[in-house]
């Protein structure tokens, strides 16, 4: 009889046992598969094992997330990233130049989703470099050494990001900038193009000369014709009644001054103006 009632007892404990075994081994599951943190700077796409894939439009922001064990969120580093790239490239010439470049990007926040289904996470290998690569050796293809080593250097970087973020955009993914960081020359051609730019410098600086001088020139004569054309109007004003009225006035002027003095007025080879004979 006792046998009887242990037997019951028996399987209860057994099917108590394997509950609580699939109870820790869901716990365990849903543990290490469910509860997911998303950071800072990040965003995540899901992929639905069981319910249609890739759930491209629905973007997961950071913070907690909860999410069924046989599904697979994928985070997406969405901030500013920067890489590097050194390269050998041929100049109009034909001249290898070594070019080292830095470009800032970033994949498109709200089309992580669509980069994730048609590129995935390897995108800066699969897209960003072959294409910086291809657009710089076409760009600089264009241009002489003396050119991306001095004058034109901004022009190249601009053509090569306009290149490339046309390019790569249609791919869910933003180019902020491209940099050139350093061009290496062969050293001869260095030298070569440093005594050009140098002699050019120096040209400019006496034609900056020869300039100021020539305007220095231009105002003398200004200022000499000037003179020139107010004495002339001055002497075609003055006629001999003017003059006279003139004499008068300084004559009036001596008389009141303390010194003594004879005064002759009129007559002689002054042409009618007052002498002063004597000032003590």
């Amino acid at each position: 009889m006792s046998q009887a009632n242990n037997r019951p007892n028996q399987g209860k404990m057994v099917t108590t046992g394997i509950f609580v075994f699939v109870v820790f081994l869901v716990i365990l599951v849903f543990s290490n598969a469910t509860f997911l943190t998303i950071d800072p700077g990040n965003k995540g796409v899901l992929f639905r094992r069981f319910g249609g894939g890739l759930d491209k439009d629905k973007i997961y922001n950071q913070g907690f997330h909860v999410v069924a064990p046989w599904n697979n969120m994928i985070v997406y580093d969405v901030r500013t990233q920067e890489a590097f790239e050194k390269m050998s490239v041929l100049s109009k010439n034909g001249l290898t130049i070594e070019v080292e470049l830095s470009y800032r990007f970033q994949p498109k926040p709200d089309k992580i989703g669509y980069l994730h289904d048609q590129i995935g996470t390897q995108y800066l290998e699969r897209i960003i470099k072959p294409e910086i690569r291809s657009a710089t050796r076409e760009v600089i293809g264009k241009y002489l050494p003396e050119e991306l080593y001095s004058t034109k250097r901004e022009a190249i970087q601009d053509e090569i990001f306009q290149s490339t973020s046309s390019s790569i955009d249609a791919k869910y993914i933003l180019l902020d900038a491209v940099l050139i960081r350093e061009v290496a020359l062969p050293d001869k051609l260095k030298a070569a193009i440093e005594q050009k730019l140098e002699e050019e410098q120096l040209a400019l600086q006496f034609e900056f000369k020869l300039d100021r001088e020539r305007k220095e020139a231009e105002r003398k004569i200004i200022e000499a014709q000037a003179k020139a054309d107010a004495n002339r109007i001055l002497n075609a004003s003055l006629t001999d009644k003017i003059l006279q009225d003139k004499g008068i006035e300084a004559t009036l002027e001596l008389a009141n001054s303390t010194n003594s003095k004879v005064i002759v007025v009129g007559g002689g080879d002054s042409g009618g103006l007052p002498l002063i004979l004597g000032n003590n």
